[in-house]
């Protein structure tokens, strides 16, 4: 049904600023959810999304920002009414590239791994790295402080933001692109947008922090007896220094690339049951591999490790990270019944993996495929049919099933979302298990920034 303010939207805007509501804007990643629009609009700058604003708050008409998509968590998607829906896709420049500042400026629209290419062009890093990086936009990824494999040295997406521009639900625009590394001039809106999932403005632009490039680096895959051992190389790893990435895999995961038929493989003639993937990245005079040798002959010496593989070749290095970077697609094709997304402190990590795991298998029969970010705590955790069955056959467990992996963060101090966001899956978790003080001072601050609850209302918290 045709929305009756969707002729007086068209007047307001370039007709090269509409497009068409269809299912490349309406789907998310894993078919969890299905959104609506009312109109999808693609401004070209700031102003043309203050004028887009504007008119929504004028008529108290829903807005629900997209960057590119990949959200796993329901917040580019608003099912239950017909919002407009702003896409940044047309928002892609590089406005300004400072070297000397470590400092690149760009639109939100900006694809990551562009952004990746623009920073590499100054001989400069942008660090920020994760599987979608191909599709991923830089408003998005900064709405939901995206994390990714470089976390450990580098931070979060929040982290890598000097500053930002972005439209409030007022109309009016926060021109807050400043490129300093300090600035103690009151509140910290930039970094309160950042992480807000475009609930109380929408990012236009950012000022992103560049760094140098590791003159060398080093990649390799080592088996470790279980988590509780690779905590131990971690600590090992770090000491020696320079370490970029640390992931630990599970067999499960390994597995799942030959059952799916994707083209990569474990270095290994048999598949471990766990296994690190160990990134460095040196300055001049480091040698990555030599130091590789160095940990991995040590920690074979105390039996932290068991069998290894270093890359000799950067070819070998892409090789050995797409075995990483494919196991979220074999996941998609095998259909998890949960998938979760969560952090805990380091020391915690094994007695979750073994309690959790346990408890789960009381329940059902299933199989689990932990994995992620082991530098940061941040595992993705995700739970899948027995071989012939299916995740349909699941559903009226699946509730349970994410319920007791919440229980099972909880009780350790983690946290149900590490890197991908509350969206609209997961508010009533935050409701059960945030401080009642932190969410009642982010209801005042939604209340008082977005009175008329127009900014993607539904996602972090509940729509009033």
């Amino acid at each position: 049904m045709t929305p009756d303010w969707l002729d007086d939207l068209r007047a307001t805007l370039p007709d090269e600023a509409l497009r068409e509501v269809g299912d490349a804007y309406l789907a998310e990643p894993r078919g969890t959810w299905r959104g609506s629009a009312g109109a999808v609009v693609a401004p070209r700058n700031a102003e043309e999304v203050s004028q887009v604003v504007r008119f929504a708050a004028a008529r108290g008409i829903p807005i629900v920002p997209w960057g590119g998509g990949t959200g796993l968590v329901g917040g580019q998607t608003m099912p239950d009414a017909a919002p407009i829906l702003l896409t940044t896709e047309r928002m892609r420049a590089i406005r300004a590239v400072h070297p000397a500042e470590n400092v690149l400026i760009v639109e939100a629209g900006c694809i990551l791994a562009d952004v990746q290419s623009a920073a590499a062009q100054a001989d400069r890093l942008f660090p920020l790295a994760l599987a979608s990086e191909g599709t991923a936009r830089i408003g998005g990824l900064l709405s939901t402080n995206a994390g990714g494999v470089n976390v450990l040295r580098y931070g979060n997406a929040r982290d890598l933001c000097l500053g930002i521009e972005a439209v409030m639900p007022s109309g009016e625009v926060f021109r807050g692109l400043r490129r300093l590394r300090k600035d103690n001039t009151g509140y910290d809106l930039k970094g309160l947008l950042i992480g807000a999932e475009g609930t109380l403005g929408i990012i236009t632009a950012a000022a992103l922090r560049l760094f140098p490039r590791p003159v060398s680096s080093g990649t390799s895959m080592m088996v470790v007896p279980g988590p509780e051992a690779a905590l131990d190389l971690l600590s090992m790893a770090q000491a020696s220094g320079g370490v970029s990435a640390f992931e630990l895999i599970s067999g499960q995961g390994l597995r799942f690339l030959a059952e799916t038929d994707l083209p990569v493989r474990p270095p290994f003639d048999e598949v471990p049951e766990w296994s690190v993937l160990i990134d460095l990245g040196l300055g001049p005079g480091g040698d990555p591999q030599k130091q590789l040798e160095t940990l991995f002959a040590e920690a074979f010496d105390i039996g932290l490790v068991s069998d290894g593989v270093i890359a000799q070749s950067e070819q070998q290095r892409h090789d050995l990270w797409a075995v990483r970077e494919t196991i979220p697609e074999a996941n998609k094709r095998v259909g998890a019944i949960v998938s979760n997304d969560i952090s805990l402190p380091l020391s915690a990590v094994p007695d979750f993996i073994e309690g959790c795991t346990i408890r789960l298998r009381r329940e059902e029969d299933l199989r689990i495929n932990c994995f992620g970010h082991l530098g940061d705590g941040n595992l993705h955790y995700n739970l899948f049919p027995v071989e012939g069955r299916t995740k349909a056959d699941y559903a009226g467990r699946a509730a349970i099933l994410r319920e007791i992996v919440d229980e099972e963060v909880a009780a350790r101090e983690g946290s149900f979302s590490a890197e991908h966001g509350v969206g609209r899956l997961k508010v009533g978790v935050l409701e059960r298990y945030g401080d009642p003080t932190k969410l009642a001072a982010m209801r005042a601050i939604k209340d008082a920034l977005d009175p008329k609850g127009i900014m993607n209302p539904g996602a972090v918290l509940r729509s009033r």
